[in-house]
């Protein structure tokens, strides 16, 4: 059965397609299906957010659809930079930018007080009567200094563990803890009791 990922992220594709084809699903991007969306996420939570992309997408192809809303979640910062992740340094911002900010926000804040997580809302659509939503998290804490070259996003400056960020993880050892990954496992369990 064809899914659609709500996204062009080719590298989320990718983590969709490792999940779900297992489970007779053929995962689809936007840019596969020639859907060109660009969806308003004014919701006021990951949830809503995802929700958002899902059933407007959904109207479109009357297709299954997933979509995502995930970002960073900072302890300190009262949650900031939380849904406005992607943007909180600026509607051009470069990765860089983005963990330079959080960083500077930071700085010289005791170890003890950089707790952070990553958060991954998923919205799926199968039909009319059947939508589920399910929530993804991977706990951390904020580095000091932005380290490893692979990820994206605030992957270097977050901390899986004293010695090694998200962005010294390789992409197979991301995909097994990530935020993403933890909520996809939730949707799959739920997917594939559906398909019994």
């Amino acid at each position: 059965m064809k899914i659609v990922i709500a996204t062009n992220n080719q590298g989320k594709v990718r983590e969709f397609k490792a999940m779900l084809s297992p489970l007779g699903y053929e995962p689809v991007s936007l840019k596969d299906e020639g859907i060109k969306i660009n969806v308003v996420e004014d919701g006021e939570t990951f949830e809503e957010n995802a929700h958002l992309k899902a059933k407007a997408v959904y109207d479109i192809c009357r297709l299954p659809v997933i979509a995502d809303d995930s970002g960073l979640e900072v302890d300190f910062l009262d949650g900031a930079p939380g849904i406005y992740s992607a943007r909180y340094a600026g509607e051009d911002a470069t990765d860089k930018d983005l963990c330079e900010k959080i960083l500077s926000e930071l700085e010289g804040v005791d170890e003890s007080l950089r707790k952070a997580r990553f958060v991954c809302a998923l919205y799926c659509i199968i039909d009319e009567d059947a939508e589920y939503s399910v929530l993804g998290t991977l706990e951390g804490s904020i580095g000091t200094e932005p380290r490893g070259e692979n990820g994206f996003g605030y992957d270097p400056i977050f901390m899986v563990d004293e010695e090694r960020s998200v962005a010294e993880l390789s992409e197979e050892e991301k995909n097994k803890i990530s935020h993403r990954s933890n909520a996809l496992h939730k949707l799959t369990a739920i997917l594939s009791e559906e398909k019994e």
